[in-house]
């Protein structure tokens, strides 16, 4: 009897409201909004990956050029380009995140108004904790997910010092010191995407799920 019950608020939450301020197409178009943030987030996400393994190729490009003495300039120039291609593929995935945010807010906040309608109370109640959940461990994703840009602005600054320090290497002949700078930098960057995957696999669930389902992971 409560599994019906609580079908049936389900279906009141997205076909029916109370509010004269909310409709249940402002909760669709909010959801919709928030789907389209996520795949423009995955998207740069995706940019801003390229444009680190490509810094680091050219980075690694670099140093083998100086090992030979040979087209130094024209690889410094290369690498420097790359390297302020990442931080802007950076500053713009923050941005992403800045607005995917914002929707995933709007979005709790409507399905809450939509909730707080229904006049059964055992479903209200039902489905306001399982809100409560879902908004809860996404905003920990979310928290996560700043992080991870973080580490990967990081990142940026860390490779940008190999850079300079690499011109130092090139003067004085050695090049020992900058290997280990390079596999800390290289072997980082996996980590990062993985995190920031979480942040996509997370978002998708929000519009892929019941938020009772969420509610109970």
């Amino acid at each position: 009897m409560f599994k019906r019950t609580l079908f049936v608020a389900l279906i009141a939450l997205t076909l029916t409201s109370c509010w004269k301020d909310k409709s249940p197409e402002d909760l669709i178009r909010l959801k919709d909004k928030f789907k389209s943030q996520v795949d423009d987030f995955e998207s740069k996400k995706e940019t801003a990956n390229k444009n680190v393994n490509k810094g680091l190729e050219s980075l690694n490009a670099l140093k083998s050029a100086l090992e030979d003495t040979k087209n130094e300039d024209k690889e410094f120039a290369k690498v420097y380009g790359d390297w302020e291609k990442v931080d802007r593929r950076v500053n713009n995935l923050n941005k992403e995140y800045e607005d995917l945010k914002e929707k995933a807010s709007n979005l709790f906040t409507a399905m809450e108004t939509q909730t707080n309608s229904l006049s059964d109370e055992r479903s209200k109640k039902t489905l306001l904790g399982a809100i409560e959940k879902a908004r809860t461990k996404y905003n920990a994703t979310l928290a996560n997910t700043s992080q991870a840009i973080d580490k990967l602005r990081l990142l940026h600054g860390d490779a940008v010092e190999v850079v300079k320090a690499l011109e130092v290497a090139a003067a004085l002949n050695s090049f020992d010191n900058i290997n280990d700078q390079m596999k800390s930098i290289e072997g980082r960057v996996d980590g990062i995407m993985q995190e920031l995957n979480v942040a996509v696999v997370e978002s998708k669930k929000l519009y892929e799920k019941k938020i009772t389902e969420l509610g109970e992971e």
